[in-house]
């Protein structure tokens, strides 16, 4: 793994065990992602491009609804 992707692990491990702090150890962009999946409930990204170990853009997005409880 490359510097950076250690870095995100180390992050989501610190996330782990201190989830007080975990908005100044992870990186914007993960948040932001990881936001957006929790907006979206159920869903899909059918494709993610990841740069330097940073999600950059979901070029497209599905949304499900579920009809059954």
């Amino acid at each position: 793994m490359t510097g950076s992707a250690n870095s995100s692990l180390d992050a989501i491990a610190a996330i782990n065990s201190r989830k007080s702090v975990a908005t100044s150890v992870v990186h914007p962009s993960w948040v932001r992602l990881i936001r957006y999946c929790a907006e979206l409930g159920h869903g899909e990204i059918e494709k993610l491009k990841i740069q330097d170990g940073l999600p950059v853009i979901a070029e497209v997005t599905t949304r499900k609804v579920k009809f059954s409880p």
